[in-house]
């Protein structure tokens, strides 16, 4: 797969198209404590685009105007989180959004497996390995294994989201799915506000 990792930013020349499969890497799972580390993008084309960040060091126009940008969807798996520390650390609104593990949540109330992993491998038969997972995303130099992990974050969720809206359809829960998506970047807001712990909604 071709990898490109930037320093910082975007290059002015990298165009996704209408939709952007995004994830990023931290340095744990709470924005207000663990920076943000990498942002990986692909176009569903196999290629993975990364920019890598120095502690402190965020200014990244080219990705924040992507980010923000109304006419291209973003793509996630747990946008709840993503979208959470790309706006703690880049100051941006994703939107619109695309969550798989949303969507899959909606239509396959069959399981309760809705990882990435679970995904890849029931609906598009690929085996992801997340041995990387927990590995040191702020170290100044990446392993190649841990570029690999990470690119794979982002390679499938185009397909994912293809077979998940054939599902969405046919199960009448298009519409419910897109509010769904619309609120995440507010459900963002609320976990950076102190509100995950207990949940607004909860009893």
């Amino acid at each position: 797969m071709p990898i490109d990792l930037h320093d910082g930013d975007l290059p002015d020349d990298v165009y996704f198209g209408p939709t952007v499969a995004i994830d990023t890497e931290t340095m744990g799972l709470n924005p207000a404590r663990d920076r943000l580390c990498l942002v990986q993008m692909s176009a569903g084309d196999g290629h993975c685009h990364m920019v890598q960040f120095r502690a402190g060091v965020y200014d990244a126009p080219n990705l924040k105007r992507l980010l923000a940008d109304p006419g291209v969807t973003k793509l996630f798996h747990f946008a709840r989180f993503d979208v959470a520390v790309l706006k703690a650390y880049l100051g941006v609104v994703c939107a619109p959004v695309y969550c798989t593990k949303v969507a899959s949540k909606l239509v396959r109330t069959f399981t309760d497996r809705h990882g990435l992993k679970d995904l890849c491998r029931d609906l598009l038969g690929i085996d992801l390995s997340k041995q990387q997972q927990s590995s040191d995303w702020g170290s100044a130099e990446l392993t190649p294994e841990q570029l690999r992990y990470a690119a794979s974050d982002v390679l499938h969720l185009h397909e994912l989201r293809a077979r998940l809206d054939v599902m969405l359809a046919r199960e009448g829960r298009t519409d419910l799915a897109e509010q769904c998506f619309r609120f995440l970047p507010t459900r963002a807001e609320l976990d950076l506000g102190g509100w995950d712990e207990p949940d607004l909604f909860a009893h």
